[in-house]
């Protein structure tokens, strides 16, 4: 897969996680578009390059951004409050899939404009099915500005 055909931005630290997302993914053949980010501070040079403020724009943007906020490295938060905060990130949609469920994070997720949080299920069904919708949802129904479209 090259960087121009990544849809799907997984920021995921935990591999066990990172699996069944792809796999629930699989399920509406939307898995094969997907970079994966084993941290907060992977998620940011994929996006912003080496300089946050000096992206090539070597990379094309992913149509959507899944996000756990409990990464090493950067945390959830502060990558979500980067996107949002960069011009060309901030109408990226973000979708905060995450075992959190503080009332703290959820709020203030919502204050540094993420799109959805969805709290992971531990049941296996239950995750499966709520990453297949939000998979669908995202990249078949929801349509993006125009300068969020792929090349």
């Amino acid at each position: 897969m090259t960087e121009h055909e990544v849809e799907i931005l997984l920021v995921e630290d935990n591999p066990s996680d990172a699996e069944l997302t792809l796999r629930a993914l699989r399920k509406n053949h939307l898995a094969n578009k997907v970079h994966i980010a084993e941290d907060g501070a992977q998620a940011i040079e994929y996006l912003f390059g080496k300089g946050e403020t000096k992206r090539q724009g070597a990379r094309p943007m992913p149509k959507v951004i899944l996000l756990d906020l409990k990464l090493p490295k950067i945390g959830g938060l502060e990558v979500l409050r980067r996107i949002k905060c960069n011009e060309q990130t901030k109408t990226i949609p973000v979708v905060a899939l995450t075992s959190s469920n503080q009332d703290s994070d959820l709020q203030e997720c919502y204050k540094l404009g993420v799109n959805s949080y969805i709290t992971k299920p531990v049941q296996f069904d239950a995750f499966v099915n709520a990453v297949s919708e939000l998979g669908f949802y995202w990249m078949m129904l929801n349509q993006p500005p125009l300068n969020n479209r792929p090349d």
